[in-house]
């Protein structure tokens, strides 16, 4: 009987809340009208979010692959090309910037730590690929860049504050973090320092978070075969043409030829 007789009064409640109702909204019709409207205004910022989300994510996913080939689809051509004697290395250029809009117009750490590893390589390959040998300084101000990219990749997947030493850091994604040290290796190396690039190298291979990843068997490659790397820069005088004679006691400015198959089995 208790059980029926609270259905029933809720029955009578509910009716009377219904019969209510028209004037109860005739009298909070503003606010039922402003409620409505952040209801609305809420629902359709939460739906675009994750639609605009999506389509954004898919967009970068294919911008970023998009750069990822033609960079790979470059070192044919530009072999080719030279080949038949001209220089189309400076191809590689556009692609590096636009490499590097990709990462920072990215939110996903991942994709614009991959964008800024192959930013770096584009860098370095356009170097590698010239005909004619680049100038010290030229070849400085360019890996620099690429060494500060490589750098900010690691600063992106790392979960720990930046001035952390790298060394020290634990990293989300350890296959991308060994492939942007063992660049900085390289750049070391191309730089000359190699006893930085032996111990960026040193690092790669004897860190657990690296194992299984194909950096850290080109890292224990690397430092087998270190004394041979060592001439892989080389130190070349600009040609002087026979017809003109030089009057200056001063040395030629040396000049560094980076060459072009250290670039195609490494990152």
């Amino acid at each position: 009987m208790k059980s029926e007789h609270r259905h029933e009064l809720k029955t009578n409640e509910l009716a009377k809340w219904l019969t209510n109702f028209p004037q109860w909204a005739k009298e909070n019709r503003t606010t039922i009208i402003y409620v409505s409207a952040l209801v609305i205004t809420v629902a359709g910022l939460y739906f675009w979010k994750v639609y605009e989300k999506n389509v954004v994510s898919v967009r970068e996913r294919l911008n970023l692959t998009n750069l990822i080939t033609q960079l790979s689809q470059s070192k044919p051509q530009i072999l080719q090309a030279q080949a038949q004697g001209f220089d189309s290395s400076y191809n590689l250029l556009p692609i590096a910037d636009k490499l590097a809009a990709a990462a920072q117009n990215t939110k996903n750490n991942q994709m614009a730590a991959l964008a800024l590893i192959k930013r770096a390589q584009a860098l370095r390959m356009e170097l590698h690929y010239r005909l004619e040998a680049a100038g010290e300084r030229e070849i400085k101000a360019q890996i620099d860049t690429a060494k500060a990219s490589y750098t900010e990749a690691i600063n992106l997947l790392s979960n720990a504050d930046s001035q952390t030493p790298i060394e020290n850091r634990k990293f989300k994604n350890p296959s991308l973090i060994a492939t942007a040290k063992f660049g900085l290796g390289l750049c070391e190396e191309e730089l000359g320092n190699f006893e930085k690039a032996e111990q960026i190298y040193r690092d790669i291979a004897e860190n657990s978070s690296f194992e299984s990843t194909t950096a850290l068997v080109q890292a224990e490659q690397r430092l087998n075969t270190m004394a041979d790397y060592r001439q892989k820069v080389v130190f070349k005088q600009s040609p002087i043409k026979p017809e003109v004679k030089s009057t200056s006691a001063e040395p030629v400015q040396p000049q560094i030829k980076l060459q072009a198959p250290d670039i195609n089995s490494v990152p």
